[in-house]
């Protein structure tokens, strides 16, 4: 096979025939485990700028820019994909049986969109969280084996994925400080502030005043 190295089809026989051999609820939970994945990188996203918006402008900008960068991600490795062109393995190996069915001629192989999104998704969640970004960096790992363990790529192209991923992610700072006078400048209006919070000080409907009750005596 050209422009396939001998272990990475050789790992992609050993994982995926596993996957395929596997007991049926196992291969239930990862059909659906691979998917399902990116969707909980997805409400990361939305904790991130929830939670940013009592923070720094700075902090807002990491959190509104992670899923960003992760669509970016993504669009490099579609482009990838088309430049290079190498066919699934579940196609080449076509008696190897496969848990979810092969995609069809034309959805190429390298690298893994999956393992792209995942790692860029890591990584941006990194920048906004240690806790968070370590756990997205497990899922990030699982994501992309579990697409070899499901028989739709060769180890290699969720490993290019995962690399490829991070460093478009890794650029997020960079980007955050050139975004960080507009989330600004943002915030001072109602409707940004609405969105992208007020900061520390609060949300407008915060400042309602405060009544302090006097001290009771004895």
């Amino acid at each position: 096979m050209v422009g396939v190295p001998d272990i990475s089809a050789e790992w992609y026989l050993d994982v995926a025939g596993l996957g395929a051999g596997s007991p049926g609820v196992v291969r239930v939970v990862g059909a659906i485990a691979t998917e399902a994945v990116v969707g909980v990188f997805a409400v990361v996203f939305v904790v991130l700028w929830w939670r940013a918006r009592r923070g720094s402008a700075a902090g807002v900008a990491r959190a509104v820019l992670a899923p960003v960068v992760t669509v970016l991600a993504y669009a490099a490795s579609e482009v990838i994909k088309d430049l290079w062109q190498e066919d699934r393995p579940c196609r080449v190996f076509g008696e190897v049986a496969t848990i979810v069915a092969c995609p069809e001629f034309g959805d190429w192989s390298f690298p893994s969109n999956h393992a792209t999104i995942a790692g860029a998704a890591a990584v941006a969640i990194l920048w906004s969280s240690l806790p968070l970004g370590c756990l997205a960096f497990g899922a990030a790992l699982l994501t992309a084996g579990s697409r070899v363990f499901v028989g739709v790529h060769y180890p290699h192209d969720v490993l290019a994925g995962l690399l490829i991923g991070a460093a478009i992610a890794a650029v997020l700072p960079l980007s955050a400080r050139a975004v960080t006078p507009v989330i600004a400048r943002l915030r001072a209006h109602p409707g940004g502030a609405v969105l992208l919070g007020r900061g520390p000080q609060g949300l407008p409907w915060d400042d309602a005043p405060t009544i302090t009750l006097p001290r009771a005596q004895g």
